[in-house]
């Protein structure tokens, strides 16, 4: 069983999931939903489809709102141009996506009332995170990473609270529950600087120092604290 570092959701909240259907979303989506009817707060799940991947895409989307219904989750879906915002914006594809996701969590929070929106960044993220800071030169503050949770906005708060669980750890609970999920296979490529951290860099440092993504994320962390 999952465990948080810290209390994310108070009684009566709604909290939107952000569920593309990768390990790390279905594993926050599956224990949300269980543990809010311990802790009385409302769930339901966002997938967006940022119109670059064709049917594989619309796959996601129907396998995402498939495992909301049988979670007994309200799901919504937002289509996202990515590619005409990207050039609209000059913005790569990766910033173009983040931004219309987070577009996307903003209106439907204003629609629904929801006050938090949880994503499933874990430790293994942050480690990467932290690592690309420095390689693209950083601030202190870039050496905080992701942050546990941050304002949307006035009214909504962005939490992450898989942020001191390992990927491996995720895949255990996934493992353990018997969950399905998908796999974008653009995460595969190393043409994107993330993912030759994640295949690269981190494994190379690793067979030097086996817990690295920890110490990454131990450090970030106690940035964070001395910054606030």
């Amino acid at each position: 069983m999952l465990a948080f570092s810290e209390p994310f959701f108070k009684r009566g909240e709604k909290v939107i999931v952000g569920f593309s259907g990768g390990a790390d979303s279905v594993c926050l989506l599956h224990f949300l939903r269980h543990l809010s009817q311990k802790k009385h707060f409302e769930v339901m799940a966002l997938h967006v489809n940022h119109g670059l991947r064709g049917a594989a895409a619309t796959a996601d989307e129907k396998f995402c709102k498939k495992m909301a219904k049988e979670l007994d989750v309200v799901f919504f879906s937002k289509k996202k141009a990515v590619r005409a915002l990207a050039k609209k914006l000059d913005l790569s594809i990766e910033h173009a996506a983040r931004k219309a996701r987070y577009e996307a969590f903003a209106e439907l929070a204003k629609k629904t009332g929801a006050a938090k929106i949880a994503l499933g960044h874990h430790l293994d993220d942050q480690a990467e995170t932290v690592l690309l800071n420095l390689l693209r030169g950083t601030r202190v503050e870039g050496l905080c990473g992701i942050p546990r949770r941050r304002p949307l906005n006035s009214k909504v708060e962005i939490v992450r609270p898989l942020l001191c669980i390992t990927r491996a750890e995720v895949e255990e609970y996934i493992k353990e529950n018997n969950l399905s999920f998908v796999t974008d296979q653009t995460n595969q490529e190393d043409i994107y600087t993330r993912n030759w951290v994640r295949h690269e860099v981190l494994p190379l440092l690793e067979s030097k120092q086996p817990k690295i993504r920890q110490h990454l994320a131990g450090m970030a962390a106690q940035l964070a604290e001395k910054l606030k």
